[in-house]
């Protein structure tokens, strides 16, 4: 059993957060703290295994906390659940050991996709097994949940990327297609089809080269992947 502490000031989040780790099998709620303090005095009693940490908490950061932590040589599993969505916080935490970074507001369903990526985690590092680069990997890639594999970024729609990576995959296998055309056929514009074809090249999903013609400056085609 995966003894968890819940660490957020507000009582109400803090008693959902209980809740939805409570319905995961194989996780228990060991404790529940508002501050800094306590969650301290927590992880010193000892039966931690993980601590789900918002980042505001009274007293000070919840990364300033992980921070002392480590300091005092409590090696202890760090998820962090909070509202803070800045890029210095998220690369702080990192820096920390912090394994996971959750985003407020989320869902039962959201969590639970967490919590067993981070038990295949937890699996694969604790199976004893020498690591090969192969199960470097797998550790590695163990924290990946489908929610996390197929979201798209800030701005796009889903139904807008599968019509452009259909339209590129009707042209015809091989042929390459131009963000123009595929525009024409989308009916959207050329610099929204541009976006959404760099980012499906990005993710793999179609393959990209490039055409110089007289003028010097290449020519963007997309093919299926």
């Amino acid at each position: 059993m995966i003894e968890v502490l819940i660490v957020d000031d507000d009582f109400y989040v803090a008693k959902i957060n209980a809740h939805y780790v409570s319905e995961v099998p194989g996780f228990r709620v060991a404790g529940i703290a508002h501050d800094a303090a306590p969650a301290l005095a927590a992880v010193e009693r000892g039966g931690i295994d993980l601590i789900l940490l918002d980042q505001h908490l009274p007293s000070e950061s919840g990364v300033s906390l992980v921070r002392r932590m480590r300091g005092l040589g409590y090696d202890i599993d760090v998820i962090m659940v909070t509202a803070d969505r800045r890029a210095a916080s998220v690369r702080e935490a990192l820096r920390f050991g912090v394994l996971q970074y959750i985003v407020k507001p989320f869902t039962c369903e959201g969590l639970r996709a967490k919590l067993e990526a981070y038990v295949r985690l937890r699996t694969t590092i604790e199976d004893g097994a020498e690591m090969d680069q192969a199960r470097i990997d797998r550790m590695l890639g163990a924290l990946r949940t489908p929610e996390s594999e197929h979201a798209l970024p800030k701005g796009f729609s889903e139904r807008t990327a599968e019509l452009v990576k259909r339209i590129v995959g009707e042209y015809g296998a091989g042929r390459q297609i131009s963000a123009q055309e595929v525009a024409e056929r989308a009916r959207i514009s050329r610099s929204t089809a541009q976006r959404y074809l760099k980012y499906l090249a990005e993710a793999g999903k179609l393959r990209l080269t490039l055409r110089y013609g007289d003028s010097g400056r290449p020519e963007h085609l997309y093919a299926s992947s």
